[in-house]
């Protein structure tokens, strides 16, 4: 891209190019010169906007964190059922690029200690996903629709755990939606 020609919403431009690279190419081939050549800009203009790679990379580790539908689930509280609604919130985290984020966050030593400075424990991405469906099934709980005394922390852990095996492999194909399903029907005892 030529000098001085604007670019507009670097940051998410940028933020879309890694994606696209991490969900093709793995977290080996997410390097600066892979996102700005899939960005179609400069080297340059990253390292314009972010401090080096790895700030460019914790950004945008937070930007997916951010894009979680933390609030539509918990909107689904008490509509449909359970099992759906989750087999449906589980199903968009683990298609979406979380699955990717992991081994990046796991592999880059620099990146992982620039993420605990905001997230102090867990994978982000993945503990952000479970906080998630931690408040809904306390929602579903509050609402009778989970068992009173369920450990709503532990059964979010659990089917966060249980559902990213059956997508930890980027290279296969994904799981069929039933599943996601017995996982969830399995970890919330329906």
């Amino acid at each position: 891209m030529p000098t001085g020609v604007a670019l507009r919403a670097v940051r998410a431009q940028l933020f879309d190019a890694a994606e696209r690279v991490l969900l093709r190419d793995g977290p080996s081939g997410l390097t600066s010169r892979a996102v700005t050549t899939e960005a179609d800009c400069a080297k340059g203009v990253l390292h314009r906007h972010f401090d080096d790679f790895d700030g460019f990379l914790a950004e945008f580790v937070l930007d997916r964190i951010e894009k979680l539908d933390e609030k539509g689930l918990r909107e689904a509280a008490g509509t449909g059922t359970v099992v759906d609604n989750l087999t449906t919130a589980l199903t968009a985290v683990f298609e979406s690029v979380a699955v990717a984020i992991v081994p990046l966050v796991i592999f880059r030593d620099e990146l992982r200690a620039r993420l605990r400075r905001e997230w102090p424990a867990g994978v982000p991405v993945l503990t952000q996903a479970a906080v998630m469906i931690g408040g809904y099934l306390k929602a579903e709980r509050d609402l009778g629709r989970v068992a009173e005394g369920a450990d709503v922390e532990t059964l979010a852990a659990t089917l966060i755990g249980a559902t990213h095996l059956l997508y930890a492999d980027r290279t296969a194909p994904a799981p069929e939606i039933a599943q996601v399903r017995k996982v969830v029907e399995t970890v919330i005892g329906t």
